[in-house]
C-alpha cells in the first residue's frame, strides 16, 4: 500500500465580496488530490481537500518541500501498525522533517491541506464517513446524526443596502438556520449599528445574531465599536482585533461582557495557547474558531483540543472556521460546538453535499465514505480534473 502521487491546482474564487479588512477579488485556494494504489471499483482511491478560504493557494510550498518528502519516504513508514491503512500522523511527521520551529503560517496551510486529504483517503479505505473514523479515535465513538450549524453572510457588496441585507437573512432563516453572522467594521459605526438593528428585526433576537470584524480594528476603533455593541448582547463578536494583539484583546475582554470569538487566524497549538492565556479569553463564554486545514490538519488539531481541555475549555466552545464538508466532518467527529456555513458565496467551494438537509439550525450528516465531496457535484467535478 502506498501513495502513488499528490497533485495540487490553484483555483480562483472569483468573488467581489469584501469584509472590513480586504476583498476577495484576487483570492485563490489550493485543491489537493492524494492518490493511492488501493483499487476499488476498478479505480484508485483518492483523498481530496482544499485549504478552506481566506488564505491564498499554496502549491509552491507543496511542490518544493512537502510532496517530495512524502513521495521519497519508504511506503511502509507512512502506514499504521497493522499495515492496512495510512497513518496521517506519520504523514504529518514526514512533512515536518527539517522544518525550523515557528513560522507557522507559511507551512501550516499547505501541510494541513495535504494532511486532511490523507484523512479523506483513510476513511475511504475504511469505507466509513470521516466523522465516524474521527469519533472512534477522538470522541469515544459518539456518533451524531446532525450538528448545530450557523450561517455567515451580510457581506459588503456593491448595491447592497438594508433591504437586500434583510432579504438575505430572511432567506437563510427560511432555509432552516437559526443563527446568522454578518460583517461589521467596513462602514461607519452608525451605518453598522443600523445594519445590526435591521438584522435583529429578521432573526428575532440579538442572541441569534453574531458579527464579524475580520481582525480589522486598531485600538481606538475597536474600543469605540465594542462600546457601541455592548448593549446588544449579541451571540458573539468575532475577530475584533489583530489575532496577535493580545494586549488589546485582553482590554476588549474587560470591556465586553458578551462572547468574543477568535482563532481562525492563528495556525498552531502554541499560538492558540498564547491567544487564550494572554488574550485572557474566558472558557465559560468565549469561542475558539481554528481553521483546521490551515492549521497543520486534523492530527495537530487533536493536540490543540487536548491543550484547550487542559486549560478548562469545553469542546462546545470550539466552532471551527470554514463552511465546508471538511469542517462539518471535524465538528461531528470531535463533538464540537457547531459548524459554519457559507452557502452561495465561494462558488464550488460553498456549502455542503447537494442533498444536505437542514432543520431547526441542525445540519444532518451524510453516510458517504470519507469527507463526502462526491456528494457535492460541482466541487467534485473540479477535484476530478486533478487526477484525469
Amino acid at each position: 500500500m502506498k501513495i502513488t502521487a499528490i497533485r495540487e491546482i490553484s483555483v480562483p474564487l472569483n468573488s467581489n465580496l469584501r469584509n472590513a479588512a480586504f476583498d476577495f477579488s484576487e483570492m485563490t485556494t489550493s485543491v489537493v488530490a492524494v492518490i493511492s494504489d488501493v483499487i476499488r471499483d476498478g479505480q484508485p482511491l483518492v483523498g481530496y481537500a482544499f485549504n478552506s478560504t481566506g488564505r491564498y493557494a499554496c502549491g509552491a510550498q507543496m511542490r518544493d518541500r512537502f510532496i517530495p518528502r512524502i513521495m521519497s519516504a519508504k511506503p511502509e513508514s507512512l502506514l499504521n501498525e497493522l499495515g492496512n491503512n495510512f497513518d496521517p500522523s506519520k504523514v504529518l511527521a514526514c512533512m515536518m522533517q527539517r522544518e525550523k520551529p515557528g513560522g507557522h503560517t507559511e507551512r501550516s496551510v499547505p501541510i494541513g491541506t495535504i494532511e486532511v486529504a490523507v484523512w479523506d483517503l483513510v476513511a475511504k479505505i475504511e469505507q466509513q464517513p470521516l466523522y465516524v473514523v474521527l469519533a472512534k479515535l477522538f470522541n469515544k465513538a459518539h456518533l451524531p446524526s446532525k450538528v448545530p450549524c450557523y450561517v455567515g453572510g451580510g457581506w459588503y457588496a456593491p448595491g447592497k443596502g438594508l433591504i437586500q441585507l434583510q432579504d438575505e437573512i430572511k432567506k437563510r432563516m427560511d432555509e432552516g438556520y437559526q443563527v446568522m453572522k454578518i460583517k461589521v467594521g467596513g462602514a461607519s459605526i452608525e451605518e453598522d449599528m443600523t445594519r445590526i438593528d435591521a438584522a435583529i428585526q429578521i432573526v428575532g433576537s440579538a442572541q441569534q445574531l453574531a458579527v464579524d470584524a475580520n481582525a480589522a480594528w486598531q485600538r481606538p476603533r475597536a474600543i469605540e465599536y465594542v462600546n457601541a455593541l455592548r448593549p446588544y448582547g449579541l451571540r458573539w463578536l468575532e475577530e475584533p482585533t489583530d489575532p496577535l494583539d493580545f494586549e488589546l484583546l485582553s482590554d476588549l475582554v474587560d470591556l465586553y461582557d458578551a462572547p468574543i470569538a477568535t482563532g481562525e487566524n492563528v495556525f498552531s497549538t502554541i499560538d492558540v495557547k498564547n491567544l487564550i492565556r494572554f488574550g485572557r479569553l474566558r472558557a465559560q463564554s468565549d469561542i475558539i474558531q481554528i481553521d483546521v486545514p490551515q492549521s497543520y490538519g486534523i492530527t495537530q488539531f487533536a493536540k490543540t483540543l487536548e491543550m484547550m481541555e487542559g486549560l478548562g475549555w469545553s469542546r462546545s466552545s470550539v466552532f471551527p472556521h470554514g463552511g465546508n464538508l471538511m469542517t462539518l466532518a471535524i465538528v461531528a467527529g470531535f463533538g464540537l460546538g457547531g459548524c459554519e456555513a457559507y452557502p452561495d458565496v465561494f462558488g464550488a467551494f460553498a456549502g455542503f453535499h447537494d442533498d444536505a438537509k437542514l432543520s431547526d439550525g441542525m445540519m444532518y450528516l451524510s453516510d458517504r465514505p470519507g469527507i463526502g465531496f462526491e456528494g457535492q457535484n460541482d466541487l467534485y467535478q473540479l477535484m476530478q480534473t486533478i487526477v484525469q
